[in-house]
């Protein structure tokens, strides 16, 4: 039996989800509310008035779309499901028409967004007309998303065609039902058009979410629960009361800068992944770019921290070598700015995680923009129009570090440090040996209290004596020292955006001190 054979009988045995079966997994029962109105289908042929009677006798709906409103969890949420059974649910002109039109209410009404396709894309019977209708749904999708409100993708069973390549693939957040055929043009078209198969197992939500282009598969029964963390975590600030801060370290450590370097390369200590393990309650973890790479030597979230609302991005040091195998590279910083794409379209505020050995460096690296990559995030960084703070966890090493620094607001680990180079690396280039890289990090003021006294580093969170043998603590001392932090952003607006940035980062040329 061939691939595509295979593929397509497997496909087969796929069960599709009803519009209406979806619609009841994820609402609050009894709270459907239709936006829809009886489609205009203007002048049409017999057979394709025959065709439509057929569906809707056989599916029991009016169109292979239905749009309205429900509560999720008690907060109003709107939604667009397919309906595959009624003409493949694909989409014509009146089909274009309620999508439009739901958007837009929502819009409107302010309203989340879900959206879930089951479609192979444009109705043949309708031809470019229809199909070039995409481009008017997905324009009232980025009206959606400008008024900065979330918008939710939920794939089924089959999703390919012109919806998977315009709203299907345009959410904030992407998941997928299990076993979904999802992809750019259905296996059977693919091989009839190039005479190869497509591999089985290549067109799935499951290889999909793998690869970094959707978030992860979910089942319909379970989609209730990604959409009431959702709805939770972006639900609006919980408090206006001041965070306690915790108190600065009040002197310097004992331990030499070499002594702090040493600590922050320790296994033992604390990384991103103990902050998202904290923060894991209220919190919702993205899987890729969206366009296909990821890297685990990043995370990026939308999570909580004392009630408010942001979007993390953290470098993972744990992942990193030596400790892992998955090197800061183009894919981790695409990644990252991934999230910063999703702190503007959502405004909230966003907290970055520096802690990094140093930016990949190889042949892959290079070719695929390791420089460009830097030099995007960090512009990103300065011109992103939502608060910011950056916490300078533990390594601060190279260009890998700088990508992720500027912020409204920087914080330091007390034993935490930011250098142009791996030390070792600066002192082969110096000296031509490595021994001579604990007196060259002294001399090039990497420390925190370094920073702080130039201005890189606006508070320091103190480590007593080393955050590796207090995890918990250290952990909680630096979200409440962001919690604090984004409360002041918040009260002294002053502080925040693109040109207080520029003139932040302009004035540090003229201190004599840098």
């Amino acid at each position: 039996m061939s691939t595509q054979s295979k593929s397509t009988d497997s496909n087969a045995k796929t069960k599709h989800t009803s519009a209406k079966e979806l619609i009841s997994h994820v609402l609050d029962e009894g709270t459907f509310v239709s936006w829809d109105t009886p489609p205009d289908y203007g002048d049409i042929d017999d057979d394709y008035a025959a065709s439509l009677s057929r569906a809707r006798e056989k599916t029991g709906v009016d169109e292979s779309v239905i749009t309205g409103e429900g509560l999720v969890g008690g907060a109003r949420v709107a939604f667009i499901v397919s309906e595959f059974g009624f003409l493949g649910g694909s989409i014509g002109a009146a089909t274009a028409r309620r999508i439009i039109a739901s958007i837009h209410r929502a819009t409107h009404e302010r309203l989340p967004l879900l959206i879930s396709p089951s479609s192979g894309g444009t109705r043949m019977q309708e031809g470019t007309p229809a199909f070039a209708l995409m481009v008017s749904i997905t324009t009232a999708v980025y009206r959606h998303k400008d008024a900065n409100l979330p918008f939710l993708v939920y794939l089924r069973n089959p999703t390919t065609g012109g919806v998977m390549a315009s709203w299907g693939s345009a959410g904030h957040f992407t998941f997928a039902e299990p076993n979904a055929l999802l992809g750019f043009l259905g296996p059977r078209v693919v091989e009839l058009t190039t005479g190869t198969p497509m591999p089985e197992g290549v067109q799935s939500g499951e290889n999909l979410a793998e690869h970094g282009v959707i978030d992860g598969v979910v089942d319909p029964d379970q989609l209730r629960v990604a959409v009431l963390k959702i709805i939770d975590v972006l639900r609006p600030v919980s408090s206006t009361d001041q965070p306690q801060q915790p108190e600065e370290p009040l002197r310097k450590p004992e331990a030499s800068v070499w002594e702090s370097i040493e600590r922050t390369r320790s296994p033992q200590r604390p990384g991103a992944r103990a902050i998202v393990e904290r923060l894991s309650h209220h919190l919702i973890e993205l899987s890729g770019t969206g366009d296909g790479r990821r890297s685990p030597a990043v995370t990026v979230a939308l999570c909580r921290i004392a009630g408010r609302p942001v979007v993390l991005i953290a470098q993972n040091r744990e992942q990193q070598p030596p400790h892992g195998a998955a090197w800061l590279g183009p894919e981790a910083l695409r990644f990252a700015r991934r999230g910063i794409a999703l702190a503007h379209e959502l405004k909230l505020p966003l907290v970055s995680i520096i802690d990094t050995p140093g930016a990949e460096l190889s042949q892959h690296a290079e070719e695929n923009g390791m420089a460009g990559s830097i030099a995007r995030t960090l512009g990103e960084l300065v011109d992103v129009d939502v608060p910011t703070v950056s916490v300078i966890l533990g390594e601060g090493c190279g260009g890998g570090a700088l990508s992720m620094l500027p912020a409204d607001c920087v914080l330091c680990a007390e034993h935490g440090w930011l250098s142009p180079l791996p030390p070792e690396g600066a002192s082969a280039i110096m000296y031509r040996d490595t021994t001579h890289a604990p007196a060259m990090m002294e001399r090039q003021r990497v420390s925190s209290w370094a920073l702080k006294d130039v201005g890189l580093v606006d508070r320091l969170i103190a480590e007593r004596d080393d955050a590796a043998e207090e995890p918990e603590a250290f952990i909680q001392r630096v979200v409440d020292s962001v919690a604090h932090a984004l409360w002041t952003l918040d009260h002294e607006p002053q502080r925040v955006g693109r040109e207080q940035r520029f003139r932040h980062y302009e004035a540090l040329a003229d201190n004599p001190d840098v």
